[in-house]
């Protein structure tokens, strides 16, 4: 299949890693292992990122499947990566531009109707007011008031390494100091909770448990929100009283993004989700990362006492350090590149039992023409608001939501998908031939093995792909004849191309049981690891999935201290 990406052209021949010793060896070029290298190499240390792929960026990486279009395979729109990365790492002089759409969400309606969502609050009050004048009413200090301030506390909390318990034998300079910080932190996390008041963290509590409900469409479109990339139902469903705790998390997760300081705007980036990882890359090659491309960690090399001395190649080839940073899952991490016999029995447990589920396939779609909904025609040929917001396909009501989700829960594919639809070349004219469109579609639920069938058939899989086409042409007619081409990856694909176990795009399940001090396992969340001089960096550490880069930069702070205070 044709394939071409942003790959590095500064890549080095693997050769050239087991020429030195090297402070510090990163396994995985995606946006946080990229990050991680960076912050490293700024803070004087040698850094080597290793990619198993030819093309750096993970997931969020940018390829030309069919000539003439550059999909971003899997992340797909912008709002979390932290201002702070973007800002100390200078992305922007590095050629990160970001595309702000002119409307944020859109649903079309089988019944003729929609709801566009934009930045004016009067426009957003006429639209839900088509729907519920009550919600209409109640939707700014209800909804979006409570979320910025809510937002406040995660970024004091994203930004922040979590006050774990030191594991290894320390000084007692080293012990005090870490008191101090661990005061520090509860000290800062307490003046943002009496700041919100106590209705306030009622709310923030009960928003993380199970969120509150809206009119039928418009709770859908929330909800949507909060099932990102997982195989849960919807916080509240009409047919029963049903909630999962911890999906209010990803909502929230949804919402607490920004661009360039505006709130809850997911960004197209110009050149595809990739430009991320390439603007990040160039700040890391500047401060003297080397990457390394086509070049497979098979093993962590760990010597008798226990402590990291580098990572074999598949190849063969020793690359020789003492600091090793995982942006590889948790699972691959310590069960496919750690020895045996070397990790606590307790520690494996948590990590093998995870939750890896996910209910995510992602179809990247060339089409010869913009897509019309019958609800929203536009006359403008470069397409209206709607093409460049966020569009939710299949999320009219919470049942069709619910109705979904059992089909997965009962190893099918649903039969009428969820899913989050986006057009960046509508506003991005680098990534599509004059005329035409990329169009990516995130779809939900389909689970890692069917019971009717299997991804490896060829059948199966044209068989869902038509299924999504045939669904959006019941909004927007014509769709499935404009279809030039399209790339698919189920959860089998993005784990074994991507390398995110069972399918996960967050590295893991963001539960409430498996955030903050809990992830990626009680007692580990500081990004060390059982293993002397391993690290995690991933989304697989606290604060989780979403192109954010705080694991990476969490990760590097916590490296560069210890590394200061072995050598001196």
């Amino acid at each position: 299949m044709w394939r071409r990406g942003f790959t590095s052209s500064y890549t080095p021949p693997a050769q050239a890693l087991k020429e030195k010793k090297w402070d510090a060896l990163v396994i995985g070029g995606g946006h946080n292992g990229l990050t991680a290298a960076a912050y490293l190499a700024r803070g004087g240390l040698s850094v080597a990122v290793i990619e198993r792929r030819h093309v750096i960026g993970g997931a969020a990486v940018t390829e030309e499947i069919i000539p003439g279009f550059k999909f971003s395979r899997c992340s797909y729109l912008q709002s979390l990566l932290r201002p702070s990365v973007i800002r100390e790492l200078e992305l922007k002089r590095h050629g990160l531009k970001l595309l702000k759409p002119t409307a944020t969400s859109f649903t079309p309606c089988l019944d003729g109707r929609y709801l566009l969502m934009g930045y004016d609050d009067h426009h957003n009050y006429l639209e839900i007011s088509k729907f519920s004048k009550r919600d209409a009413d109640a939707y700014p200090s209800r909804y979006e008031n409570q979320l910025y301030k809510f937002s406040k506390l995660m970024d004091f909390l994203l930004d922040s390494r979590t006050p774990e318990t030191l594991h290894w034998d320390s000084s007692f300079i080293d012990r005090l100091r870490d008191k101090l910080e661990k005061s520090v932190f509860w000290a800062s996390c307490l003046r943002h909770i009496l700041a919100l008041g106590q209705k306030d963290v009622v709310d923030f509590m009960d928003l993380l448990l199970s969120p509150t409900s809206k009119s039928d469409i418009l709770k859908a479109v929330l909800a949507g929100d909060a099932i990102i990339g997982s195989m849960v139902r919807p916080p509240y469903l009409l047919m029963a009283s049903i909630h999962t705790p911890g999906s209010g998390y990803v909502l929230l997760h949804h919402v607490m993004g920004e661009t360039d300081g505006d709130r809850n705007i997911w960004s197209h980036v110009e050149g595809g989700m990739g430009s991320i990882s390439m603007a990040i890359s160039n700040a890391a090659s500047e401060a003297g990362v080397s990457i390394v491309t086509n070049a497979e960690v098979s093993q962590l090399m760990i010597g008798d006492s226990g402590t990291v001395k580098g990572v074999l190649l598949a190849d063969g080839t020793r690359v020789h350090s003492s600091v090793v940073l995982s942006n590889a899952t948790p699972y691959k991490t310590f069960l496919g590149l750690v020895p045996q016999d070397v990790l606590p029995d307790d520690f494996l447990r948590a990590i093998k039992y995870s939750d890896y589920n996910s209910g995510t396939t992602k179809i990247n779609v060339a089409v010869d023409k913009l897509p019309q909904f019958h609800c929203c025609r536009s006359n403008n040929p470069e397409g209206g608001p709607q093409h460049t917001a966020t569009i939710h396909i299949g999320s009219e009501s919470m049942e069709e939501i619910g109705s979904a989700c059992q089909d997965a829960w009962n190893g099918l594919p649903s039969k009428r998908p969820v899913m989050e639809m986006t057009i960046p070349s509508s506003l991005d004219k680098t990534i599509s031939p004059p005329g035409k469109h990329v169009v990516s579609l995130f779809t939900q639920y389909t689970p890692y093995k069917p019971s009717d069938g299997s991804w490896e058939n060829p059948t199966y899989r044209e068989s869902y792909a038509q299924r999504c086409f045939s669904l959006i042409d019941e909004y927007a007619p014509g769709f499935s004849s404009s279809v030039i081409g399209y790339d698919m990856l189920t959860p089998p694909d993005l784990e074994r191309e991507f390398g995110l176990t069972g399918g996960n795009i967050f590295h893991g399940a963001m539960g409430l049981d498996s955030l903050f001090l809990l992830r990626p396992a009680k007692g580990w969340s500081g990004y060390r690891t059982p293993i002397r001089g391993l690290y995690l960096c991933g989304s697989g550490a606290h604060p989780g999935g979403g192109v954010m880069g705080a694991p990476g930069r969490n990760a590097a702070r916590i490296v560069l201290r210890d590394f200061k205070k072995h050598s001196s």
